[in-house]
């Protein structure tokens, strides 16, 4: 299945100005590569068969005549291919010669879009030789022996998606075409374009093509005008972008005297899915509900399995590089802020943490102290609680004691083993017995100290508990579930990790810094269990309910996207080639789902905690689920991978 992919391409050959067949020979073996690798539409740039920068060659009916004879050879060109083509051409129609987009497929014509805005201004003069789209009326125009209709106004429809056409200056306009094409159904905008290049032209249009491509939830297609067009006054650099909802998913590598072919796909089904949430979306839609858009049907030809070129991110909630850091600051502001905001409210004079030395206490203590500087309150109001029982081990405990003398907050401990020892014999369990009675017993044990240390100190308790373990129901109901108010909420656990070294990095005590880069290097558990014969931790989350990267993966195209089990599989076999075998990507992805379904009554009743990121459980917020919802549908279709 290609689970809405639609593979595109951009498209830009090396032309001779004025050299119609010249030009056609290059657009004809372009397409026959394109075609090869499967893509199913492909866009070539402005005035592709002609050259753009013709000038008064355009008056000329020779031109004109050798433009439609090149028309007529790459019509029987493509009528051993299944690829839509769109090129570039001057069509005389009433009277008048227009800069049109023509789309053909299987030797046949299947529409003409003129462009509607012309640049006539510094070096552009395009109305010295063309007439507007929007001063000829739409209609029938007879070209290479087809009757065929040229409209702005039209859609093209394939069995895979459906796309748009506007044309270079069509995009600078304040409100362009393609908005309205978006709005009427396109989910792919395709711009055949002559953009030539001066000093930081690059990056704004990059950034005009990103945010028309967000604005609209489209994809957006763009291929300029390349080497061998005339030099007298500009140059050409020959630009190709190919973007997803403001995402940049391939452009050109670099500058070149050769022809340019940009291929990726777009995921049809994931912009869908978006203006489908983004309601805004289709109440803007319904303003143009009064004007009519034709929508022309291509050839009924199913697309090819399609092999992704496209970068799949394993680690989706984490950002590389610069916007790694970036990110980081602005989730750790996010989460300070957000108990800041709390502590003003409720007038408390101390905030409560079970610190355990893990990733998630230590992220939570993080944010406690980080929010007091910001109050210009004193450290020693924070109160952290460690709370050793049957599985804690030397370094965990280590790490937590040194973590909070190291922050200067107050620091207590509180051993949980007698009393939970008391109540399993009051319950008639059996301490050998290491069940599931057995460690939530711990759990909750150690909440009710917090919210009972908490009442007396007229204190808050701070929740501790990440995004991840709320998806696969790794919490303790009215144990560790339960808080005051959760900081780390919707923080996946693979985000986590960076908080707490992107914290680190920042600190000028290399003795907190010793600290936590040993909690980073700590694997990840409950420890509700005794450790091992070495005095380790015996119980590693990730061993009992798999690898939080794949977890967090299949949570974020569950979550954000809305993706049935085929299409997460599809992209994590992709993402996580090297990493993980389709063996395990198929056990951990059944896993995801039955937990998933099964532990939505933890997630009923979350405490309050502030949402940092596109994703969140929040029953206030994002996912309204009902905690007996059946999961079969999506059992069956991972048993059936």
């Amino acid at each position: 299945m290609n689970y809405g992919f639609v593979k595109v391409a951009a498209a830009v050959p090396a032309v001779r100005v004025a050299d119609c067949k010249h030009n056609t020979e290059q657009i004809q073996a372009i397409l026959l590569q394109a075609n090869n690798q499967g893509v199913e539409i492909i866009c070539f740039p402005e005035l592709s068969i002609t050259a753009y920068t013709c000038g008064d060659l355009f008056g000329s009916q020779l031109l004109l005549d050798e433009a439609e004879m090149a028309l007529i050879n790459l019509m029987n060109f493509s009528r051993s291919l299944n690829i839509i083509a769109i090129v570039g051409m001057p069509v005389v129609f009433g009277g008048a010669l227009l800069n049109c987009a023509v789309v053909l497929q299987k030797g046949k014509l299947l529409g003409i879009v003129p462009k509607t805005y012309l640049p006539n201004y510094k070096e552009f003069y395009e109305k010295r030789w063309f007439t507007s789209g929007l001063d000829v009326p739409e209609g029938q125009v007879q070209i290479c022996g087809q009757q065929v209709t040229l409209s702005a106004r039209q859609l093209f429809r394939t069995p895979g998606c459906t796309f748009g056409i506007e044309i270079c200056e069509d995009l600078w306009a304040p409100i362009p075409p393609s908005s309205k094409l978006a709005l009427k159904g396109a989910d792919i905008i395709f711009n055949p374009s002559a953009d030539n290049d001066i000093v930081g032209k690059r990056s704004y249009l990059n950034s005009l093509v990103s945010q028309q491509s967000a604005r609209c939830i489209a994809g957006y297609v763009f291929s300029g005008c390349g080497f061998g067009e005339s030099t007298q006054d500009v140059v050409f650099g020959g630009k190709t972008m190919i973007y997803e909802n403001g995402i940049l998913l391939a452009r050109e590598r670099e500058r070149t005297l050769d022809e340019i072919l940009t291929v990726s796909e777009i995921d049809v089904e994931r912009l869908r899915t978006e203006r489908r949430t983004n309601t805004s979306f289709a109440g803007n839609a319904s303003l143009l509900k009064e004007e009519s858009m034709t929508v022309r049907d291509t050839a009924n030809i199913m697309p090819q399995s399609v092999t992704l070129s496209r970068r799949i991110d394993p680690y989706p909630f984490v950002p590389v590089g610069r916007d790694l850091d970036e990110r980081c600051e602005e989730i750790f502001s996010i989460q300070t802020e957000g108990l800041a905001k709390r502590v003003l409210h409720t007038n408390c004079e101390t905030l409560v943490v079970g610190i355990s030395g893990g990733l998630d206490s230590t992220l939570a203590l993080l944010v406690c102290a980080k929010t007091f500087d910001r109050l210009r309150k004193s450290r020693r109001g924070i109160v952290g609680i460690t709370m050793p029982g049957f599985g804690t081990t030397d370094r965990t405990y280590t790490n937590a004691i040194q973590l909070m003398q190291e922050l200067g907050v107050t620091t207590r401990e509180i051993s949980i083993a007698e009393a939970c020892k008391m109540h399993l014999r009051d319950l008639g369990h059996d301490l050998s017995n290491h069940d599931v009675t057995y460690e939530n017993a711990q759990a909750r044990e150690r909440t009710q100290i917090l919210m009972d240390a908490a009442n007396q100190m007229n204190g808050l308790v701070v929740g501790t508990g990440d995004l991840s373990e709320l998806a696969l129901g790794w919490a303790t109901y009215n144990g560790d579930h339960i808080s005051m108010y959760g900081v780390n909420a919707s923080v996946p656990k693979t985000l986590v990790r960076h908080l707490v070294k992107w914290v680190a990095d920042r600190l000028d005590d290399k003795n907190t810094q010793t600290t936590l880069a040993d909690i980073l290097d700590t694997p990840i558990s409950p420890e509700l269990l005794p450790a091992d014969e070495s005095g380790s931790i015996a119980q590693k989350t990730e061993d009992l309910v798999g690898p939080y990267e794949l977890h967090d993966f299949f949570l974020y195209y569950t979550l954000r996207w809305g993706f049935r089990p085929g299409k997460i599989y599809a992209l994590a076999r992709n993402a996580f080639e090297g990493l993980h075998d389709e063996g395990t990507i198929k056990q951990w992805l059944s896993v995801f789902f039955r937990r998933f379904f099964s532990q939505q009554f933890k997630r009923s009743c979350l405490p309050d905690g502030p949402k940092v990121g596109s994703c969140s459980l929040s029953p206030r917020g994002d996912w309204r689920m009902p905690s007996d919802a059946s999961s079969r549908a999506w059992l069956d279709e991972c048993a059936a991978l």
